[in-house]
């Protein structure tokens, strides 16, 4: 994981820590000996602090080393921070630390090497390797930075998917009385009886015949109608759903819990903000 110093990663970070700045505090050892100075903080891509980037002086003799976060503590009324001992044994073995230099996962075990207690020769995966595996180098004290949580309510909405009703699609079947008109022909048959113009005579009584029966035959035809009924598609329905969306709004009452401090004594007691508290 990269590692940047502070006000690369937050050049407001004065503000975030409402006023307070951990550069140029004095170090000194629990027994009161003062070893150096805090130059500057690296910290992780999640803004948690990992190391105090310390300028010592033990015995005449200066290097600028890096002091994970875990073995100290910052006091800001008091204007110092304190390290939970730190030999100049332990500043020879560490490597010197430059502005130049990549402080890569080769060089953190360099530095936690040196720190870790003597006898510990854990092996480590560098692709695998988290903080939490020398939780005693970066975690803050517990003595001096006792932490308990804070809980507080928030509504979270999800959705349920209910069934409010239910559309069926039938069909019945209605009667009615239809009509139509058709026109139809009937044949008749109209016999004419025409008497002759007064004394028109037979000139050629051999072309006379005289003949009993039958003389003619005249078909009649009628029309009737012949009706039915044909199925035909009068209309199609089409069915389908569509989805509409609006928004609800609701509120209810949520709680959340506060930091009720009582103290006794005489004693100063440090308060931080939420990143503050996050980060350090």
């Amino acid at each position: 994981m990269p590692l940047y110093k502070l006000a690369d990663f937050d050049p407001n970070y004065r503000q975030t820590f409402g006023g307070d700045d951990v550069k140029d505090l004095p170090l000194y050892t629990e027994g009161g000996t003062k070893v150096g100075t805090v130059v500057d903080v690296l910290v992780d891509a999640y803004g948690h602090f990992r190391y105090l980037v310390v300028d010592t002086n033990l015995d005449n003799t200066s290097k600028t080393i890096l002091l994970p976060i875990g073995l100290s503590h910052i006091d800001y009324n008091t204007r110092r921070v304190t390290v939970d001992g730190l030999s100049k044994q332990q500043v020879m073995q560490l490597p010197e630390y430059k502005d130049n230099v990549t402080v890569d996962y080769d060089y953190e075990e360099q530095v936690r090497q040196a720190y870790r207690p003597l006898g510990t020769r854990a092996s480590y995966n560098r692709d695998t390797y988290d903080y939490q595996q020398d939780a005693p180098l970066y975690n803050l004290n517990e003595q001096d930075h006792q932490t308990f949580k804070l809980y507080q309510e928030r509504l979270v909405a999800k959705k349920n998917r209910i069934k409010t009703g239910e559309v069926s699609v039938g069909k019945h079947i209605e009667t009615e009385t239809a009509q139509i008109s058709i026109p139809l022909e009937k044949e008749r048959v109209v016999i004419e009886r025409v008497t002759p113009a007064a004394g028109e005579a037979v000139t050629n009584l051999g072309d006379v015949q005289f003949q009993e029966g039958e003389v003619a035959r005249i078909e009649v035809y009628e029309e009737t109608p012949e009706i039915r009924k044909e199925t035909f598609v009068r209309e199609e329905i089409h069915i389908k759903k569509v989805v509409e969306t609006n928004t609800v709004e609701t509120q209810e009452t949520i709680r959340r819990e506060e930091l009720d401090i009582k103290t006794e004594g005489d004693f100063p007691v440090e308060k931080y903000s939420d990143n503050q508290s996050k980060q350090v």
